[in-house]
């Protein structure tokens, strides 16, 4: 187990993450940061997870030992334990970093996990497979395209959900905007339908030099009709 670090500390180490414009360096921060990655985002008090995983599990009818959950940009596997705590209990996480899924693998939570880097490579999973398709932290900017999120329709059973999540403070603005663009179009599509949106205040602890409290969030679940 990590030492805990101040809110300070850890402020640095995500501002240092943003000066790492390639995906190798990101991959390798993460790589990095894996040892202490839950006890950071416990300094940002960051609700993302959790909120993600009540969404899911107050509109999901169906057995929940028995459903399928894919749950991508795992990291260490905060969501999966959060879904765990609500009866869920079949999860294959996918993540970028080796480091991130070496932790993942210690929670013993999931039955498989793959390495992919999300937006070069495709989503290594079976079309039409799972009930449940959650990513969470992942669609910002800076991290993973857009498009990806037609790669997580493509894997969601019809009738199944899928669950993401995005930051609402005024750097990420741009990216949750072309983001609810590519939610609506595939509404539009008829490809879903919006079961809730949460938009939540305090998301997690600010560190950007030009914002101070908290940030806010939102929580996405849509459910795939074909």
């Amino acid at each position: 187990m990590a030492d805990s670090r101040s809110f300070a500390e850890v402020k640095n180490v995500i501002l240092s993450a943003h000066k790492n414009a390639r995906p190798e360096d990101k991959l390798g921060f993460y790589n990095t940061w894996a040892e202490n990655y839950e006890q950071d985002v416990a300094v940002l008090d960051y609700q993302a997870p959790l909120l993600a995983a009540e969404s899911i599990a107050s509109v999901f009818k169906g057995d929940k030992e028995r459903a399928f959950v894919l749950d991508v940009a795992c990291g260490t596997g905060l969501v999966s334990a959060h879904l765990r705590r609500n009866g869920f209990c079949q999860f294959v996480g996918v993540d970028g970093s080796e480091g991130m899924l070496d932790q993942a693998r210690k929670t013993g939570l999931y039955q498989e996990l793959k390495q992919c880097m999300l937006g070069q490579d495709a989503l290594p999973v079976q079309n039409e497979t799972y009930d449940i398709v959650v990513i969470v932290g992942a669609l910002s900017v800076g991290q993973v395209p857009v498009a990806v999120i037609r790669e997580l329709w493509q894997a969601t059973k019809p009738g199944g959900y899928v669950c993401m999540t995005t930051r609402g403070n005024a750097d990420n603005l741009e990216y949750k905007s072309e983001m609810e663009c590519m939610i609506r179009k595939m509404e539009e599509e008829k490809r879903w339908s919006c079961i809730t949106v949460n938009e939540v205040e305090e998301w997690e602890r600010a560190v950007a030099e030009h914002e101070s409290g908290y940030i806010p969030g939102a929580v996405y679940l849509y459910q795939r009709t074909y």
